[in-house]
């Protein structure tokens, strides 16, 4: 999955700046299909000096080699109450999170909610720039009782934006469930031509988080990873291991 990214639309109207802007908590939101974990709050909070107005939208993902694919679709599996408001400057508004759907999945099944600023409408013969701003939170749901299980397919020798070797993996998940590889720790080996460990890294479950985001991995899913770490070569042979820590 890429990284989770704050979006900004502007609409241009005249050169005189409205501020505007607010924090959503938390990003990544995970859900049972029965029981207290059917549901949970997401808070978004107006940092700025005028009335924020808000919409909250859903849509199903599907799960792709390279992450998630947004479709657009909302299958009406979750509730988001209420679906819109309007947040006094400084003050905090509570959404509440609930999963209706099926509660005998088979599968893991993955969401979009997307907080949108709605835009202001503005007295007449007033002019000013309005920069609205989207956060997209996912939302996850998978069959209670059963624990993610990574596998490592291929660990090959690719190359980053700068044409630096770095690993790329090919990850697949063989539960029923979902899991994120910042809940584990990643080493990367590679060796030389003749069989000689010429590099070594392990990549902690912050680390990963850090440099790579959560790393939503869903089930049945197979995903290509670049792990950002610049390799010393781009000959030779690399091994990587993947373990969920306790």
């Amino acid at each position: 999955m890429a990284r989770l990214a704050l979006t900004a639309l502007c609409a241009v109207v005249a050169p005189i700046p409205v501020a505007t802007a607010m924090t959503v908590q938390p990003v990544v939101i995970d859900l049972q299909t029965s029981g207290k974990g059917m549901s949970q709050v997401l808070t978004v909070e107006n940092t700025f000096t005028s009335d924020l107005p808000v919409e909250l939208t859903i849509q199903e993902l599907e799960m792709t080699a390279d992450g998630v694919k947004q479709t657009g679709e909302d299958p009406g599996d979750l509730l988001v109450f209420p679906p819109q408001a309007l947040i006094p400057p400084g003050q905090t508004q509570s959404f509440r999170v609930q999963y209706v759907g099926n509660p005998d999945l088979e599968k893991s099944h993955h969401y979009y909610i997307t907080v949108a600023q709605l835009p202001v409408k503005l007295p007449e013969g007033q002019s000013a720039i309005q920069i609205l701003y989207n956060f997209q939170v996912l939302v996850s749901v998978g069959p209670s009782g059963v624990k993610p299980d990574f596998a490592i397919d291929s660990a090959q020798i690719g190359s980053n934006a700068a044409g630096k070797p770095v690993p790329v993996l090919q990850i697949r998940n063989d539960a029923a469930t979902y899991g994120y590889l910042s809940n584990g720790h990643l080493r990367i080996v590679e060796k030389d031509a003749a069989g000689k460990q010429i590099f070594s890294k392990s990549l902690s479950a912050a680390e990963i988080q850090q440099t790579m985001g959560f790393g939503l991995i869903g089930s049945g899913q197979e995903r290509k990873i670049t792990v950002p770490v610049e390799l010393p070569t781009a000959e030779g042979s690399l091994e990587a291991s993947f373990s969920f820590d306790r």
